[in-house]
């Protein structure tokens, strides 16, 4: 059971750990981020490749035959379970390999397992750049599933262990910036592959093998990280290692500190069964219905198929891959902002003001536009059809800064040693399940509901902003350690899962 043993520095007694943001730290979180590229390369190349005439044609006749009828619905012009498949396997083989992952990690390191992420993801590249028919296309993707689970149970925790407390938020949020990244260059890539014919799909996809490739010679050049090598009895490796990323000798506090914390998480022989008790109930429900609500936002489905949705409102094949890069550009510097106001405005304000702004955009200005302009047939008007680019460029943003970065860091800085690993297998499962519920729905969900499921996913958006008001507890400038004692027991619903036994008994005497 891996241990993470992080503080910050306080007025009121919280324990201080001599350090600074060294070179190399900076240096081990990009190369380790990289994990985050890979997974976000692939969320934007899988919906301009199911967009490109020349695929299509090849694995989804059917598919390339009703997009090119001149009187076809333009809601359902997509709408294929296969094609859809294409795309969500990825996820559903994810969601089964994260668990492993979480064993594999505490059994083997932080940096075997991002190796073994890259290694199943570039096996996947191959398989889908040369795939010949629908089969090989499936069974690739499902090894990428395996590598992005992996992946993604391993880079967060590695940045969580590296990180000066100080900086945890926004080291954290560096791995959803490299997923911006991914998307926004794999959408760029799309552009420019579109007019390569018959082969431009094929470029597309085996280009994902370079942010794999990346993580593998990376992952070898970066340290393990001083919990896990700790935890594995490498001690006197774990001490070298603390005083290389922290730039001082004097670590003897933060090294004692991660000591005691391997000590007790080795105490917990089950841990996914500790998980289930009642003390844990709190954290468990907060990390799953983060990622739950992260996906039913609604954005995966937008960037999954942007392209394909703007070809939906009337832009021209080149045209909507065109304005998919565009709102790549937004989702990379709006989780800038993140990275700069999340440690000071807090993860509450952010995910609210966010709330506000995506319902604004996609309820009364996507929705509304698309209900009124949009019929089954004909294109919307060009300037109506830009308005729509703003305002899924105006509601990327506000997921960019808020539900994209915070949904991975709320999960990994709020539970206890005990169950940390556990607990953040699970919302890597959860993220990967919606994920795969998503993206396997969408296109049927668009040509049955049409502008409706805007308003679908914009319910779910007034759902998460109360349960951020009523449930949610701000983490700001609270340590790890003393999450317990100045988070949950002093929350007002919380605190009554967080009472011992004995107190429970004596309540219901």
């Amino acid at each position: 059971m891996p241990a993470v043993a992080m503080s910050s520095a306080g007025a009121d007694g919280t324990k201080k750990f001599e350090g600074k943001i060294t070179i190399y730290v900076v240096l081990c979180g990009i190369i380790a981020a990289t994990g985050g590229l890979m997974f976000g390369y692939d969320i934007g190349i899988s919906g301009g490749v199911t967009s490109m005439d020349d695929f299509l044609e090849k694995f989804f006749h059917n598919v390339y035959e009703k997009k090119h009828m001149v009187q076809e619905n333009n809601y359902c012009k997509f709408d294929n379970q296969g094609l859809q498949l294409f795309t969500s396997s990825l996820y559903l083989a994810a969601l089964v390999a994260c668990f492993v992952a979480s064993k594999f990690c505490a059994k083997y390191g932080r940096r075997p397992t991002m190796q073994a992420a890259s290694i199943f993801f570039l096996v996947g590249v191959l398989l889908n750049a040369g795939a010949v028919n629908l089969e090989m296309l499936i069974i690739g993707r499902i090894l990428l599933g395996v590598g992005v689970g992996f992946a993604n149970q391993a880079v967060p925790l590695f940045l969580s262990e590296i990180a000066p407390a100080h900086i945890r938020g926004a080291l954290n949020i560096l791995f959803q910036l490299d997923v911006t990244i991914g998307i926004f260059i794999a959408n760029i890539v799309n552009y420019f592959v579109a007019n390569i014919h018959p082969w431009g799909w094929r470029l597309a996809l085996g280009l994902a093998g370079v942010p794999a490739a990346m993580l593998c010679i990376g992952s070898m050049v970066i340290v393990e990280t001083p919990t896990s090598l700790i935890e594995r009895e490498l001690s006197v490796d774990g001490l070298a290692v603390l005083k290389k990323i922290r730039g001082t000798e004097n670590v003897n506090v933060e090294y004692d500190e991660i000591v005691l914390a391997s000590e007790m998480a080795k105490q917990v022989k089950q841990p996914f069964k500790n998980l289930m008790k009642r003390s844990s109930r709190p954290q468990l429900v907060i990390a799953i219905f983060m990622q739950v609500f992260q996906q039913f936002t609604g954005i995966n489905a937008i960037m999954f198929y942007a392209p394909v949705l703007f070809q939906t409102i009337g832009f021209k094949s080149d045209a909507s891959l065109l304005s998919a890069v565009v709102t790549g550009i937004v989702n990379v510097f709006s989780t800038i902002v993140s990275v700069v106001l999340v440690d000071r405005a807090g993860r509450k304000f952010l995910l609210l003001e966010a709330c506000i702004q995506m319902l604004i955009a996609q309820v009364v200005a996507i929705g509304g536009i698309l209900q009124v302009n949009l019929k089954s047939t004909g294109d919307l008007g060009s300037g109506v059809a830009i308005w729509v680019v703003v305002l899924v460029c105006v509601y990327v943003a506000g997921f960019a800064w808020s539900w994209g970065p915070l949904g991975w860091l709320i999960p990994s800085e709020i539970f206890p040693l005990s169950t940390r690993t556990a607990g953040f297998a699970f919302a890597v499962c959860s993220n990967m399940l919606c994920t795969f519920v998503i993206a396997q729905a969408f296109l049927s969900m668009l040509c049955h509901m049409q502008a409706g499921i805007f308003f679908f996913f914009g319910a779910w958006i007034v759902i998460m902003g109360l349960f951020v008001i009523i449930l949610l507890p701000e983490t700001k400038g609270v340590s790890i350690d003393e999450m317990n004692e100045k988070v949950w027991k002093q929350h007002w619903f919380w605190k009554r899962f967080m009472e011992s036994e004995e107190e429970t008994k004596k309540h219901n005497i």
